[in-house]
């Protein structure tokens, strides 16, 4: 009986004394399906589980989601692009340290032919005032993910609804890579990052027809979820590890090296510079 109380005071004891934390051998991480479809996952993942110990189980999803999963706490790390909604989940507590590691951009893609006249547009805002004017086919995910809100915030910004607002508009609601493919078979145009776009380059006849401007840069961040905010348990040493792996030096160099045997470029550009040296935003 005397022992039962002390184990019942020990229990009283850790549940006033805070959350519970996840200490094992796996990792939750959400990430963007770009990150995924572009293969970068696979050529990363295994050096840290190898080096760590823990197995990372991924769920990649539109960043839109992969973000409520964080605010739910329902994983441990993640891995979006979306600043404006990360910044706001880290001011509210339910996310810590958000940290940029890499960037890459987007791209309008669509028919050859342009008949909207994207490629002669001086701006993304006006590339989709073309493409409303002339009620051309466009595809748009439609999923929240961090592409869907740049598109919706080009949009805006173009003075058009950010659901569309032409007849040829229309949504897949599905991930970047079947967005493309529909968007192909459509003869549509679409808003892609240029990772996704190069990879599924050869499988597709629509190209990417806008250059690289400020309104299209794509900064990707690595992102924590804050145990002591939830009773469910959160691996946060896992996340910590995980998070530092991200903007280590090695990893940071196979980020930069990244796709360039394949596609005689590399997709991303990495962003840490080194403890004593300012993060780029």
């Amino acid at each position: 009986m005397y022992k039962c109380s002390i184990v019942l005071c020990c229990l009283l004891v850790a549940l006033q004394n805070g959350p519970a934390i996840a200490e094992d051998d796996t990792l939750l991480l959400a990430t963007t399906t770009s990150v995924r479809d572009t293969g970068l996952l696979d050529a990363l993942l295994p050096s840290f589980q190898a080096e760590s110990g823990i197995t990372v189980k991924p769920i990649a999803v539109g960043t839109g989601a992969a973000l409520r999963m964080g605010a739910e706490g329902n994983v441990d790390v993640l891995l979006t692009h979306a600043p404006d909604a990360e910044a706001d989940l880290v001011r509210s507590g339910v996310l810590v340290e958000r940290q940029p590691f890499m960037e890459n951009f987007f791209v309008i893609v669509g028919p050859p032919k342009d008949p909207a006249g994207v490629r002669a547009a001086e701006s993304a805002v006006e590339a989709f005032r073309r493409i409303a004017a002339a009620s051309a086919p466009y595809v748009s995910r439609g999923d929240d993910s961090g592409t869907h809100k740049r598109e919706r915030a080009l949009l805006r910004a173009a003075g058009l609804a950010p659901a569309g607002s032409w007849e040829g508009f229309s949504q897949t609601g599905s991930g970047m890579g079947l967005t493309l493919q529909v968007a192909d078979e459509r003869h549509s145009y679409t808003l892609s990052d240029i990772g996704t776009y190069l990879a599924y380059e050869k499988r597709i006849e629509i190209r990417a027809l806008s250059d690289p401007d400020p309104e299209l840069r794509n900064v990707y961040s690595v992102l924590r979820v804050n145990p002591a905010r939830f009773e469910k348990p959160i691996n946060a040493t896992g996340a910590k590890l995980f998070a530092a792996f991200m903007i280590r030096e090695d990893t940071q160099a196979t980020i930069a090296a990244f796709g360039g045997e394949r596609f005689g470029r590399p997709l991303f550009t990495p962003l840490f510079k080194g403890p004593d040296r300012p993060r780029e935003e």
